[in-house]
């Protein structure tokens, strides 16, 4: 891009504009990249970052049962391939520990040197506070007033930024992915359990404490399971991904016919995983139960059309390896629960980002911090 694009884009004046560039390439964050097409006068200089510079973002996906890691470089290239390892959450006293090992025993394996590291940025699943540093609801800190990010920090002796699952996947979705250049969007995180995201005015909306979206905790279900937070009739409990599983599994015991009951006792693949491959390859089971949980995250997607008005409701996370199969459910529960004059007004998308999303979102965390470390120093 050029001064003038730029500054077009930031909202920053052209000489501000022109000392922060010049400050980056004396830092050798950037470099000229030959000359834009004349325009009738002097032919402007454009510039890109420098995928020479040895910087680097390790970036880390969580949920409630794996863990995954990669390394990304300024062009968001994997410096370093993907790994990732079980690591269950729920009543686990030794997660901390576990994930520290991990993050070590990656960037010792990968060959990084510390000092070309950025920082570490983590989505986690549960009740993230960002402002604050802790999760309340998973990875407790065993140091009396000390936060998770500054223990993690502490431990790993780098800049560490940790945020919410599905918020961080709205972040992907938002710099990289199908929300793009617009203003007002809902994420929809559907993975083991359902999350949220929410893009308010271009921006990422956290809410007061950064609990915002909430969404698998709306009352929508039918039914009278209790839900893992504790109430009952919470969206989750008939639309996530491993109550998809438990009533495909439910339905196999009951004599159903299925491929997964094979797939199932055999691989050593997520079972989440497995359930969309089989709905993939038309396994009718798995096609039946997808679609089951795809209406209800629908019902709950009309409650966020009236309640938000979005121009964009994107399906991300996990569960949007399953593609198309999502859209004709969802979209039926629109038609039958949403105002039509509202509905009408969002259109709904599959995330193109696959499982990339929340490594590129958590990425991207790092990047904005130390993007307001060069603000704050009046750049």
């Amino acid at each position: 891009m050029s001064l003038a694009e730029l500054s077009a884009c930031t909202h920053k004046s052209v000489p501000n504009v022109t000392g922060a560039i010049n400050t980056l390439i004396k830092e050798g964050f950037v470099t000229e990249h030959g000359l834009a097409p004349s325009t009738g006068g002097r032919r402007p200089v454009k510039y890109q970052l420098n995928s020479k510079k040895k910087l680097y973002v390790v970036a880390i996906a969580m949920d409630q049962f794996v863990t995954r890691i990669v390394a990304y470089n300024f062009n968001n290239e994997m410096v370093s391939p993907e790994v990732s390892i079980v690591l269950p959450l729920k009543d686990n006293d030794g997660a901390v520990d576990q994930l520290c090992q991990f993050i070590r025993s990656y960037i010792r394996q990968s060959g990084l040197m510390y000092k070309h590291i950025l920082g570490i940025g983590i989505g986690m699943p549960g009740f993230v506070d960002v402002e604050k540093g802790i999760n309340a609801s998973f990875l407790p800190t065993r140091i009396e007033g000390l936060s998770l990010r500054d223990e993690l920090s502490n431990a790993l002796k780098l800049p560490v930024q940790i945020e919410n699952d599905s918020s961080v996947i709205a972040i992907s979705e938002l710099h990289f992915g199908a929300a793009q250049g617009l203003k007002d969007v809902m994420v929809v995180n559907m993975g083991w359990g359902i999350g949220l995201g929410m893009i308010v005015n271009g921006r990422l909306f956290r809410g007061h404490n950064g609990y915002a979206g909430e969404f698998s905790h709306i009352p929508l279900s039918h039914t009278n399971k209790l839900c893992s937070c504790g109430k009952r009739g919470c969206l989750e409990v008939d639309a996530s991904l491993l109550v998809a599983v438990e009533n495909a599994k439910q339905a196999i015991a009951g004599g159903s016919t299925s491929n997964l009951q094979k797939l199932f006792s055999e691989s050593q693949k997520a079972e989440g995983d497995l359930l969309i491959e089989a709905a993939r390859m038309g396994d009718q089971l798995a096609v039946e139960s997808l679609s089951n949980a795809a209406f209800m995250v629908g019902k709950g997607i009309a409650t966020l059309i009236h309640i938000m008005n979005p121009e964009r409701v994107v399906l991300s996370g996990r569960g949007a390896a399953a593609g198309k199969l999502l859209l004709a459910p969802v979209q039926r529960a629109i038609n039958e629960f949403c105002i039509p004059k509202l509905a009408e007004q969002t259109d709904i998308v599959i995330s193109n980002l696959g499982y990339q999303a929340e490594l590129l979102g958590a990425a991207s965390l790092i990047i904005e911090s130390y993007g307001q470390g060069y603000q704050k120093s009046g750049i």
